[in-house]
């Protein structure tokens, strides 16, 4: 484990208060550089808090994004440049690079400093999904380009490393996804909670479905399973530009749409579940949601994306199915509904899975990467 402390640039496209996976993994990495001892410097495009975990958060103006307003666009110049330099990186890790971080990237490369990034988004798969495939072959060919600027690339999937390395992406590494088994647990299972989320009908098979509501997300998919199977109630936890839609594709439906949940509140809500949902396209790279309802005790029933394959042990500890494949969709989780033995067996042996992806170890992984990274430069260097 590296013992050597760091002061660590991070770019990311999007930041508090949005919230998304990216987020996510971004704030559980500043956790744990300040458990660490190390120092962090945060850049993101957007109005952000001055500082997360005592770092300081450098917030660039930019423009919405005009398919997600959620994401803004920004191309930080010479301010930002003047903030990286005084800060005086030992490595600057870029993660997911559209705009903000390409020039983070180059900033990098103008500092002579480190660079690693890690693939969260997968948008060629967003181009052919949204029917914009016919550039799909142009975005392969800028992320190659993009991503050749980088000592390291890291990949949050064995499906995602394979995918790049197949287009020419060379060594890609695996930076695995984890979940807080202390703060997913069964033990948060509250009656409480799982009135609310059942809209008062708790006696009802609770379905679960988490994260941000946006189309490629395929939620829709669930309704589905609500005209094939009786005596559910569906749970949607999350917001996104989607969400209007949703709510008139369920109208008339039992759901429940809950907004956005953290905390302590968010493990009470999966831990009060019965089955997570999670019917996302080929644009998800690992599915962490997915990953918090395993730890919950909380079988799920999943599209064969992502990081699906590197948790689910087929009908052992939950269930996967081909993408858009509605039927097995609708069969797998009917199975759960009315065998509610099978239920908990899975939702055991899904916590049992994850018990071992902790974050600690997964983020000292990290740090043993950028260790390398900056060791293999200096010895380069000299």
């Amino acid at each position: 484990m590296l013992t050597q402390s760091l002061r660590i640039a991070l770019f990311t496209e999007t930041f508090l208060p949005k919230l998304d996976g990216v987020v996510t993994v971004t704030c559980l990495l500043l956790d744990h550089l300040r458990r660490r001892g190390h120092q962090a410097m945060i850049f993101a495009p957007g109005d952000h808090i001055a500082s997360y975990a005592g770092y300081p958060v450098v917030s660039i103006p930019g423009i919405p994004a005009p398919v997600y307003p959620e994401l803004t666009l920004a191309l930080p110049g010479d301010d930002v440049y003047s903030r990286l330099e005084a800060f005086q990186p030992d490595i600057v890790h870029v993660l997911n690079p559209v705009v903000s971080g390409v020039a983070g990237m180059h900033f990098a490369k103008r500092l002579n400093r480190p660079l690693v990034t890690s693939f969260h988004t997968h948008l060629m798969e967003m181009a052919r999904f949204y029917n914009f495939g016919v550039f799909e072959d142009t975005l392969w060919t800028l992320h190659r380009w993009v991503y050749s600027m980088a000592d390291v690339v890291l990949a949050t999937s064995l499906n995602a490393v394979d995918d790049l390395k197949s287009h020419g992406f060379g060594d890609v590494k695996l930076w695995r996804r984890g979940v807080d088994i202390e703060k997913f647990s069964p033990t948060y299972a509250s009656a409480e909670m799982r009135a609310r989320l059942s809209g008062g009908n708790p006696e009802k098979t609770l379905l679960l479905s988490a994260g941000r509501l946006a189309p490629e997300k395929q939620v829709e998919q669930i309704r589905h399973v609500l005209d094939a199977v009786p005596d559910v109630h569906l749970a949607i936890i999350g917001d996104g530009p989607y969400r209007k839609t949703l709510e008139t594709v369920f109208a008339g439906y039992p759901v429940t749409f809950v907004g956005y949940m953290r905390g302590a509140e968010l493990s009470t809500a999966y831990a009060s579940s019965d089955i997570f949902l999670f019917p996302t396209s080929s644009i998800e790279t690992f599915g962490l949601v997915a990953a918090e309802a395993m730890a919950s005790g909380v079988p799920i029933v999943a599209s064969r994306v992502g990081g699906m394959p590197e948790m689910v042990e087929q009908g052992v500890n939950s269930f996967m199915f081909p993408e858009n494949d509605i039927d097995q969709l609708v069969n797998y989780t009917r199975q759960l509904v009315e065998n509610p033995s099978l239920r908990r067996s899975m939702g055991q042996r899904a916590r049992q899975t994850v018990l071992n992806r902790t974050w600690e170890a997964i983020m000292d992984e990290l740090l043993d990467v950028y260790a390398g990274v900056v060791t293999n430069r200096l010895a380069v260097g000299a």
